[in-house]
């Protein structure tokens, strides 16, 4: 053991995860740090628990080889989730706890919506969790509320904008951006030459404009109808989903109808967790696109002079947060997008900094969201695209009671108990539902990885259904299939699964392999994510279609799909379970992140915005008054 890893006393039955959670005491964490060599000056304290790793010490170990690096997915899950993020920190509780290897869990941070929803949190489960849960869970060092103030931000100044120019000659509008100074005399500001280059004026004193040239400059005619960005929150709220803007009485009848995504929907998300540096996160910001103009051109965050107030803001957000986990490996979590609504993997800059930490012979575990159908496949074909890393292993978490729902098993609803087809032993169930790991086997391989099968098992799994589980991991092409009990154990019950993983990242050849090549049509590389899916074909809508010949005539084809498509179901249907086939996979609209990089089909009727169940996980969230201690959180 390291010497910060420490022992853990497990109970039978296992307590709720807050009740385990708080009986912990963390390790201040600047002994976290020292166990990563780690000097003070390489991070700032947010508290006696967490610290934001300072992108700076990528200049003094940028130089160092690197760790293995390995993506934890899993099969297409329950509505209950299948312990993804629990088996991402049991296995780094495993490595380092159990067998003594240098280790780093790379995180995404958790939305409040689902905590406060239906799913819960995301600090894994049982004795495989990062502490502290409630800090992880809630607010964490303000990413997310960060990256809330920058998106709303930019929103106002795009109606701001909308507004101006609707009551302001070119000429005025021309004189109120570039307003003489004491001396009557005119200069643009420095994020105005950004805008005179795409236009492509050399001119640097704003009277040396000509008239036409300075109406182009001044007015960017936003067509409101072509406005795709929206406001966000980070709480689940229905409501807003279709909202009018500008009815107030001195906004001139300037009314618009938009909607509100969740926070971990926005494009700044997407950036955060994609950008690779300080200066690459300006310019992708920047380069965000709000919408057209009336002419069809393109407007970005630094057509509207914002790009770099929105840098301001997400200064701090940057780096990456650094945890632990209950036997004191170390975490950095980073970054939250949804895998169902966005690219659903944490942050390149976290990885990078981690495989340098760990070093030849360490471990980088990072986890993917969902299903690998879109969080392992976003991972490869987005994610490594832009960090240019190659995982030597990719981990498919399975459970049986997942797969009996894959085999024609009544449906799991949260909140319900569940049927008794699912605590009581049913091979045929388990069997039939193969068919869904074996997919994601086949399609994880193809990216030239070994594919580590890690059955999650629960106490009223029998011995037959997770030897079947196994079985079939191995005949399906997995390089190995491990039973593992890390939820009620912790790192102990992942030890087989460590030196398997150890075993597929040592004997790793390949190099990666992508779905499809940047330098096809949008079409084309919608159909290849498509074909992975099970689909025979895809239907476009009419507004999906105008969308690819807008972005095609604006040069965006050269860019990577992100499917914006249900986590339930390899198709569009989430009642479609198993491993459906022969279905056209509908694409309803088409969305652009043009500074975080990649195109999002919408499929079917997938919602940016998430709503509350009758009976939100709040209820059971509330704190002790005479310890300050939060319970019920899940």
């Amino acid at each position: 053991m390291g010497k910060t890893t420490r022992k853990l006393e497990v109970v039978s039955p296992v307590p709720a995860d807050i009740d385990i959670a708080n009986s912990v005491q963390p390790l201040h964490i600047s002994e976290i740090a020292q166990e990563l060599n780690l000097s003070s000056q390489h991070y700032d304290l947010y508290g006696k628990y967490k610290a934001k790793v300072l992108l700076s010490v990528l200049d003094e170990v940028g130089g160092s080889e690197d760790g293995y690096y390995v993506v934890v997915g899993g099969i297409t899950p329950t509505p209950l989730g299948e312990g993804k993020s629990t088996t991402t920190v049991g296995l780094c509780q495993a490595l380092g706890a159990f067998l003594d290897k240098k280790v780093v869990t790379c995180v995404r941070q958790p939305s409040q919506g689902p905590t406060f929803g239906i799913k819960g949190g995301a600090a894994g489960g049982g004795y495989s969790q990062v502490i502290p849960m409630d800090e992880f869970n809630l607010h964490l060092t303000g990413d997310i509320h960060a990256i809330t103030a920058a998106n709303n931000l930019l929103a106002a100044a795009i109606d701001t904008r909308i507004f101006h120019e609707s009551t302001q000659s070119d000429k005025a509008l021309f004189n109120r951006l570039c307003p003489p100074n004491k001396e009557g005399k005119r200069k643009f500001c420095d994020i105005m030459f950004r805008r005179l280059k795409k236009l492509g004026i050399d001119k640097t004193a704003p009277e040396d404009l000509t008239p036409e040239e300075s109406s182009k400059f001044a007015r960017l005619d936003i067509d409101p109808a072509s406005v795709t960005w929206r406001r966000v929150m980070d709480v689940n709220d229905r409501f807003l989903r279709k909202i009018t803007i500008g009815q107030g009485p001195e906004e001139k009848g300037m009314v618009r109808e938009t909607a509100f995504d969740i926070s971990v929907a926005s494009e700044i998300m997407a950036v955060l967790a994609l950008t690779t540096s300080l200066a690459d996160m300006r310019e992708r910001l920047g380069k965000m696109v709000v919408g057209n103009s009336k002419a069809g051109d393109p407007v970005t965050a630094d057509d509207l002079g914002v790009g770099g107030a929105l840098t301001v803001l997400m200064k701090d957000a940057i780096n990456p947060t650094l945890m632990q986990t209950l036997e004191g490996t170390p975490v950095l979590v980073h970054a939250g997008p949804f895998a169902n609504i966005a690219h659903g993997n944490s942050s390149i800059v976290a990885d990078k900094i981690a495989l340098k930490l760990v070093g030849p012979g360490g471990f980088v575990v990072t986890e993917a969201g969902f299903g690998s159908d879109i969080g392992t496949e976003k991972f490869m074909n987005i994610k490594c695209r832009y960090s240019g890393l190659k995982p030597q292993c990719a981990i498919i978490v399975a459970t049986v009671r997942a797969l009996k729902m894959h085999g024609g098993g009544p449906q799991v609803t949260a909140g319900k108990p569940l049927d008794k087809a699912y605590v009581t032993e049913n091979l045929g169930l388990v069997e039939a539902g193969c068919v869904n790991l074996a997919r994601h086997i086949s399609n994880t391989k193809a990216y030239g990885v070994n594919v580590v099968v890690a059955v999650n098992a629960f106490s009223t799994d029998t011995e037959a259904e997770l030897n079947a589980v196994k079985n079939a991991a191995l005949a399906a092409g997995a390089f190995d299939s491990v039973i593992c009990t890390h939820h009620a154990h912790g790192g102990k019950g992942a030890v087989d699964l460590g030196i398997t993983v150890q075993k597929a990242c040592e004997n790793a050849t390949q190099s990666l392999k992508f779905l499809y090549p940047l330098d096809i049509g949008i079409k084309d590389k919608i159909e290849a994510i498509a074909k992975s899916y099970g689909a025979d074909g895809v239907e476009y809508s009419e507004e999906a279609e105008k969308q690819i010949e807008m972005y095609t005539k604006q040069g965006f084809t050269n860019l990577p799909i992100c499917m914006a498509k249900t986590q339930y179901s390899f198709s569009h249907d989430a009642g479609k379970k198993g491993a459906p086939s022969g279905f056209i996979l509908p694409i309803r609209d088409i969305r652009a992140s043009i500074g975080a990089g990649f195109i999002y089909p919408l499929v079917g009727t997938m919602s940016t915005m998430p709503g509350l169940p009758t009976r939100p996980c709040f209820y059971e969230i509330d704190i002790d008054t005479s310890t300050g201690k939060v319970i019920g959180l899940s």
